[in-house]
Formats: C-alpha cells, structure tokens, sequence
C-alpha cells in the first residue's frame, strides 16, 4: 500500500494506491450514511460494479450507468444522476462514488456538488489518467459545446482509492494517454522524476507493475502539493495546465471523443515547449526529448492537420484561463520550472502551433 494525504486543513482527504482495492473493506468507511448511489459506464460496470456493491452490502445503494466516452460528459446526462437520486429519494446524508475514468469522476463529482448543494463523494478511478489527474484536487465539470470543462464546480472527494488492478483491463491507447499526464508532473516541478520516467519509460509502456505504482504515486504528490498550495486556481494551481490550453482547443474543435485527452494534452505539451523554445527559455534539444518520449508511446506529437492557427485562436479565447481578455499561457523557463504568462506574442503562438 501506497498512501499520501491531500492536505486541505478540515477537508484533507487520503489518496490510496495498491492491488486489489476495490476488493478491499476499508475505503467503505467512507461512506457514512446508509444510502449510497454508485456512477460508472458501460464499459467498467461488467468488469468492476459487483466488486464494490459488495462492499457496500447492507446500504440502500442505486447504480447509475452511463454511456462511456467524453462525448456524453454533459448536462444531459449529469441530469441522469440527478434523476436517480431523485427517483430513489436519496437525502443529504447519500455518497456518490465514482468508478470510472475522467468522465465518471468529473460528472459524479459535479453531481455531488450540486445535489442537496452538496453530498459526499469518492473516487475510484480505473483509468491511468484519472489516477494521476482528475480524480486528485477537487476540480468537477462537463463540457460545453463552444468549450471543454467550462461548466463545473471545486469539490473535494472524502478519499481516492487507486487500484492498480484495474489497469490491467485498459485499453492501450488509453493507458498511453495517461503516460502523457504522468510526463506533466516531471516538465512542470520534477526533474528528477522526469529523468526517472525517462530510464525507465519502456518498462512502463509494459506495465511493470512496481514501477507504474511508483509513477502514480510521484504524480499524486506532486498534483497534491500544489492543490494544497493553491486549490482553487487563482496562482499556481494554473501549472498543471501545462499543454491543456491547446490540447482542450484539439478537442473541442475535432468533437469530444475523437481524440482522447491524454493524446491532446500531449500534442499540446509539444506546441508549449516549442513555444518556450522558440522564446529562449530552452533549448531546442528538450523539445526532441519529450517528442522522442511522446512517440515511443505512441502518442501524438502534432495538432490535427485540418486544424487551423485561427481555430486554435478562436477556441483558445474560450479557455478558462482567458482573464480580461488576455490569454494565459503555461510554458517553461526550464524543465521543472513552469510559469504562467500573458505576455507572449500572438505570433510567436501561432509558429509554434504551426511547428516553424
């Protein structure tokens, strides 16, 4: 067992990685009252749903099962939680529990937020991405047709509970999403862990199971410190953006779903450290290195070849990091070191979409 805590004073919460969790009878503790309401998809609930409705034997407990896939995280089918808890009469005293990706998570979290203005929820990811990223630091939402995570709410679950298990069922393509969140965490604030993730990259696109363990630990600890330093966004928290701006631009503009999350945030990691390259602020070099990573992954290493500079703009002007009309952007004067700025031109933004 692997485990750090999210510190957050009264709302700290416990982050849990191991085999076989799911499995496990502690992370039921969690819920506290005797009602709970299970949200997952059509692709975890046969695999995984009668392992936690086990646990949960002798809790008053409704399943909500959702379509799989980013192009259903919207307000129509979040209103499908809200239906069932309604249906079900679930009270304040219910705790939602997410199992699932990203999707699950986002949408089960928002739900938990809103319902009664605000129940107790927990996480159980069963993706890499949501694992490392979005089951961590309280951030909640669906998307928007004009823009991606632009309606939500913070809300912290009362635990995240990783099994590694799970992970052994993920699709490749999906898990090498993930590999390009788990890449963030050394570009933006861990060298040493990027240095690490490098030595031992193969051995990770096989799944060695001590060594991905470790990796899901190292970014949960490096997305923990800054949550706690900055939970809502307004300073530093911004970094883990790292890619995003552009990647959300990717897939809002090829339909959500067409390109997973991971792979667009990836594309998008190459744009921002051609950017800074570009600015001076590294050296070219590093923008192969990450590429050479990127590839070996199979992961995408450039935008969509129809998607214009002027839909990135346009797209871009949408994002959540748009303040008094000035974009932000996250780059970085050296590995390990991110910044957030306002104060790049719009052409040099445009040469590094484009790779000149």
């Amino acid at each position: 067992m692997r485990e750090l805590t999210l510190d957050l004073g009264e709302r700290c919460y416990p982050i849990r990685i191991a085999p076989r969790l799911l499995a496990d009878n502690n992370w039921p503790s969690f819920v506290r009252g005797n009602q709970a309401c299970v949200v997952t998809n059509e692709t975890i609930a046969p695999l995984y749903l009668d392992a936690v409705l086990a646990r949960l034997e002798g809790k008053k407990v409704s399943v909500v099962t959702l379509p799989d896939g980013e192009q259903y995280k919207t307000l129509e089918y979040l209103n499908h939680i809200f239906d069932r808890l309604l249906e079900d009469n679930h009270s304040r005293s219910t705790t939602l529990i997410a199992l699932g990706g990203g999707v699950v998570g986002d949408m089960t979290g928002f739900a938990a937020a809103s319902y009664q203005r605000g129940v107790p929820f927990i996480q159980l990811p069963t993706t890499l991405l949501s694992m490392v990223d979005s089951s961590v630091g309280g951030k909640t939402g669906v998307n928007h047709a004009l823009g991606k995570n632009m309606i939500g709410a913070f809300y912290q679950p009362q635990c995240v509970i990783i099994d590694t298990d799970t992970l052994k069922s993920l699709p490749a393509r999906e898990y090498a999403a993930g590999l390009a969140e788990v890449l963030k965490y050394g570009l933006i604030a861990d060298v040493p862990f990027y240095e690490w993730l490098e030595a031992n990259w193969e051995a990770l696109l096989a799944r060695d199971g001590e060594l991905l363990a470790e990796a899901i630990l190292r970014s949960c600890e490096n997305k923990a410190k800054v949550v706690a330093e900055d939970e809502r966004e307004s300073g530093r928290r911004a970094i883990l953006n790292l890619g995003h701006t552009f990647g959300h631009a990717i897939e809002t503009a090829t339909g959500y779903g067409s390109w997973l999350h991971g792979e667009a945030v990836a594309a998008g990691m190459v744009i921002a450290i051609r950017l800074s390259a570009d600015l001076g602020w590294l050296p070219r070099a590093e923008v192969e290195r990450l590429t050479r990573l990127l590839e070996r992954a199979a992961l995408p290493v450039a935008p969509p070849a129809d998607m214009s500079p002027e839909q990135f703009l346009t797209l871009m002007a949408r994002d959540k990091k748009v303040l008094d009309g000035r974009l932000w952007l996250v780059l970085l004067s050296g590995i390990g070191e991110a910044i957030v700025t306002d104060a790049v031109a719009q052409d040099a933004v445009v040469a590094a979409i484009q790779g000149n």
